[in-house]
């Protein structure tokens, strides 16, 4: 087990709920914008929200975005020091930075300094696309083993002026070197994790590579924090999030819509069924499993586990409980049946 950080109201790691963040991609310096969009990311299930820190501006507007807001704010740091020194004072809940590119040991000792006063931790956030030269020549490319060098090295700093409040990432666009990377570093230390995969893509690839590359980590135990980067509004990283940890089990709101693949038997407009299904449930926080499936052969008996769910026909199906057909309806009105059903169990 890892060791526990606090990060604002959430803690991370130590056996707690993987979290779940985003970054806004609004201009910080714009209060309004900002604050806007994380009150959406909130509303959405966001659980930590980042924001870039570029300018003194940014860093002064802190202050006003912390108090409109409701969960941790992390301010994320490149080349300045001080400006994590200000977004310290400013309310940041937690400062990430690349150790790396801050500037002499000096001026990481400006930043643990000022995080230590205000009892910030500090995210080392090491990037396959921005690893040391020396690593690079040392390795002769970005691999696991540069990445986690880079990443303890790192660590070893911050723990020489006896900082040890830190969690640690280290992303690659590259999935299958991302989890080689994460399970070395794993292995390695017990500070708290934050996985990603670094530039997945687009919601369509995005997901898939986030899927592989950080659910197989969870699934494997590793992971105490998380974002699905996405090139997205930024809601849409905490609904893909949302999915891997409940795919992995490790989220139980809401509901399990489980359908099958459909095939030669089908003999409904099963598709376009499950798709107006999926949206009615997005907002639904019952924890049920609902079943979808494709013909009366293997519907209620392979969906006999599932809560509720629909057997489809031709222009008909049969809505069924734990296995057990209530009643047949006609297509048509198959899903305003079954919500029906969901809202009175």
């Amino acid at each position: 087990m890892t060791k526990s950080i606090q990060v604002g109201s959430v803690a991370v790691g130590g056996g707690a709920p993987v979290s779940i963040q985003s970054m806004c991609n609004t201009r910080t310096e714009d209060v309004a914008a900002t604050v806007r969009q994380i009150h959406a990311l909130e509303a959405a299930g966001c659980e930590i929200v980042r924001v870039t820190v570029p300018t003194r501006e940014a860093a002064e507007a802190l202050s006003e975005i912390r108090a409109q807001i409701h969960i941790p704010l992390v301010a994320d740091i490149h080349f300045d020091y001080r400006l994590a020194v200000e977004a310290a004072a400013r309310g940041a809940d937690a400062i990430r930075i690349n150790p790396g590119n801050i500037g002499g040991e000096e001026r990481v000792r400006a930043v643990v300094d000022a995080c230590r006063a205000h009892a910030l931790p500090i995210r080392i956030g090491v990037n396959g696309g921005s690893l040391e030269k020396e690593l690079l020549a040392k390795y002769g490319r970005v691999t696991p083993e540069a990445l986690v060098e880079s990443a303890l090295g790192h660590i070893r700093l911050l723990e020489r002026y006896d900082f040890t409040d830190i969690c640690v990432s280290v992303k690659s666009s590259d999935v299958r070197l991302n989890l080689q990377a994460y399970r070395l570093l794993s292995r390695t230390i017990d500070y708290p994790l934050h996985l990603g995969v670094t530039e997945a893509g687009t919601p369509t690839m995005g997901l898939i590579k986030s899927a592989v590359g950080i659910g197989a980590l969870l699934c494997d135990g590793i992971g105490d924090t998380m974002r699905v980067s996405l090139t997205a509004d930024p809601v849409e990283e905490i609904y893909a999030a949302k999915k891997i940890l409940k795919a992995c089990g490790l989220r139980s709101s809401g509901v399990n819509l489980i359908s099958c693949p459909t095939c030669g038997r089908t003999s409904y407009d099963m598709i376009p069924l499950v798709e107006e299904l999926e949206r009615r449930l997005e907002n639904c926080d019952k924890k049920l499993t609902v079943a979808v499936m494709g013909c009366v052969v293997n519907g209620p008996g392979e969906a006999s586990a599932a809560d509720l769910g629909v057997a489809g026909g031709k222009g008909e199906g049969l809505i069924f409980r734990k296995g057990k057909v209530l009643y047949k309806v006609p297509e048509d009105k198959l899903i305003d049946a079954l919500m029906q059903e969901i809202a009175a169990f």
